[in-house]
This record gives structure tokens, sequence and C-alpha cells, in this order.
């Protein structure tokens, strides 16, 4: 029997599952048309085999949301390139309110972008769009493509949406490394887990995610200060369960997560307080 998790790729499927499922509500606070279509078969199946499945979507709707606020503002700012790294089934620059001057740049593996390219060649987006086939963990291959994603530019601003929490620390360092190595490179969108959410993540689905070579891993003890030595610092930090709270999208039973966080000892506290999402600047 095949895993219901075959590879990294499977994830933008599932997440997709997600942004779809959020757009079919009255009260959605996004719309992506696309998502149901590019899951496909195979992403309901995950989502329908994944424990907990449908009731857990709530993290991806309040990244989803707060990626596209920040993006759009950043964009106004004066961003004339974003580069979206591992940008899976993200279809932002279909949905979003953009500038047609803007360039928007896509990474992912070869697999993923021929199937997307495929998918949505009689789809128009909003902005240029281009995709570059690369493997982001093998070096040469990422610097290269991210020397080609930002030429040209002048402020670009790097997108990272559920890319982190699968690489190891010391390939998150390599990647910080290199874009700030480029000067173009201004912003870096990122979402960060801890290691009190990764066990949490791990006990759920970690078996699932792990038979399909894409165990979580990242989660750094010292949130965004992770980052600094390799040339990013942190410009803004939106933690996630107090934008779910805004946004009535929070956990089933949060009654009693509440309850359980006035009796959670400090250091968990301080855990959970660096779990959420972060517009890191260079240094």
């Amino acid at each position: 029997m095949s895993p219901l998790i075959e590879n990294v790729s499977d994830t933008a499927r599932w997440v997709a599952m997600y942004r779809a499922q959020e757009s079919s509500r009255p009260d959605a606070l996004f719309h992506d048309p696309y998502a149901a279509r590019l899951a496909g078969d195979r992403g309901r199946a995950i989502l329908e085999g994944m424990p907990g499945g449908k009731s857990w979507g709530w993290p991806m709707v309040v990244r989803t949301v707060t990626f596209d606020r920040l993006i759009e503002r950043e964009v106004a700012a004066g961003a004339d390139c974003v580069v979206n790294l591992a940008a899976g089934l993200d279809m932002r620059p279909y949905r979003l309110n953009l500038p047609a001057s803007l360039q928007w740049v896509e990474v992912d593996l070869p697999a993923m972008t021929a199937e997307k390219q495929a998918a949505v060649a009689n789809d128009t987006p909003k902005c240029n769009v281009t995709r570059i086939a690369a493997d982001l963990a093998e070096p040469t291959a990422r610097r290269d493509a991210l020397a080609r994603a930002t030429a040209g530019a002048q402020r670009v601003l790097v997108v990272s949406e559920g890319l982190l929490i699968y690489l190891r620390a010391e390939d998150v360092a390599a990647l910080a490394r290199d874009l700030a190595a480029l000067p173009q490179a201004k912003l870096w969108l990122v979402d960060i887990s801890a290691p009190i959410l990764l066990k949490w993540m791990s006990g759920r689905w970690g078996k699932v995610v792990a038979e399909g070579g894409a165990p979580f891993r990242f989660a750094p003890e010292n949130g965004t200060k992770f980052f600094e030595p390799f040339g990013w610092q942190e410009r803004e930090f939106i933690r996630t369960m107090e934008t779910a709270v805004r946004l009535k999208r929070t956990p089933p039973l949060m009654w009693l997560y509440g309850l359980l966080g006035l009796l959670m000892p400090r250091d968990q506290k301080e855990q959970w307080a660096k779990v959420g999402y972060a517009l890191l600047e260079r240094v």
C-alpha cells in the first residue's frame, strides 16, 4: 500500500485542500478558486486520510491570510520582485491584488514545476510569472536559481511558506547565507515553528510525512534570532495563536487550550510565543 504522503510535493496538495476548504465557507477570509482543482483527487485523499485532517486546517488558513496581507503590503511599499521558494500550488500571482509590473518568480522541484505549468497554462496571472525548476537542497542548483530569480530586480521580497520546517538547521543556515549574498534580496518572509510545536506535530502527523521523505525538522529554540548570524534580523513578528483568535480561526476545543495555557510553565509559554510568521530584513 502506497504511503499517504509519497513525497514532499504532496504536502502542497494537502495544504491546497485547506485553502479550498476555507474558500468554500460563507465567511471565507480569502478565496482561492484554483486550490481544489490543483490539489485534485490526490489532495482530497490526503486530507481525508490525515489524522484530524479537516479540523486542523486553521493554522494554514491563518498563515495564508497573514502572508497574503504582508505580500500585498510590501509590494505596495516598493518590492518589485517576489521570489517564492518551494512555491508548490500557491496561486497568489493569480488571485492577489498585484501590479502588472511586478515580477513573480517561483522556484520548485522539476516535477512540481512541470505539473503546475501544465495545470495553469490557460489561466492568466495578474503580474509577470516565471518558474524555475531547481532542487533547493542542492547548493549549486540553489545558488544558480536564486541568481536567476533576482536578476534585474531592485528590491526583492523572498517568500518561503511551509518550507523551512522540512529542512535541517544547517540547510536553513545555508539558504539564509545564500540569500544574504544577493544584494537585491531585502526582505524574507518565513513561518517559524518551535520545539514544543514540532513535538506535537510529529506526534500527530510525523509518521505520515516521514514515510513520504518529508519529516518535520526545523524548529529553532531561539526563534528568529537563529537567522542573525547568517545575515538576517527580525523586522516584524506575528504570533500564530494571537492571529487565529483575531481572525476567528482557532483550533477545536480552544477553551481547553486557553485553560491549559494558564497552567503552562513559563518556559513552554515562551516557546509557544515563538511560533508565528516573521518578516526578516538584511542585517
